[in-house]
């Protein structure tokens, strides 16, 4: 019995969070594409990269943003999931 409530809940849930899911996906593609630059260095990788000149800390502030996309992936994902996860206890426990 309870594996079948299980089911039901978790079916509502994807058709609800699917749409979200996406239209927040594309947002986020949406913000990266249309920045047209971002600095992403601490106060002593900018004085670096100023001494090094324009190519190599354009290359260096790239670096950075590229270093730090995956750990934000993972958090995102990890607090989708808890998001996910907690919305299904939550209506568990209301419907008894």
């Amino acid at each position: 019995m309870e594996k079948r409530i299980k089911n039901t809940a978790g079916n509502k849930l994807n058709s609800v969070t699917k749409p979200v899911f996406l239209s927040m996906s594309f947002l986020l593609l949406l913000l990266i594409l249309g920045t047209s630059q971002l600095m992403a260095q601490c106060a002593l990788c900018t004085k670096t990269a100023q001494q090094l000149g324009d190519g190599p800390a354009a290359g260096l502030n790239k670096g950075i943003l590229y270093l730090m996309c995956i750990p934000l992936s993972i958090l995102s994902v990890i607090g989708y999931k808890w998001y996910k996860k907690e919305k299904l206890t939550r209506e568990m426990e209301d419907s008894q």
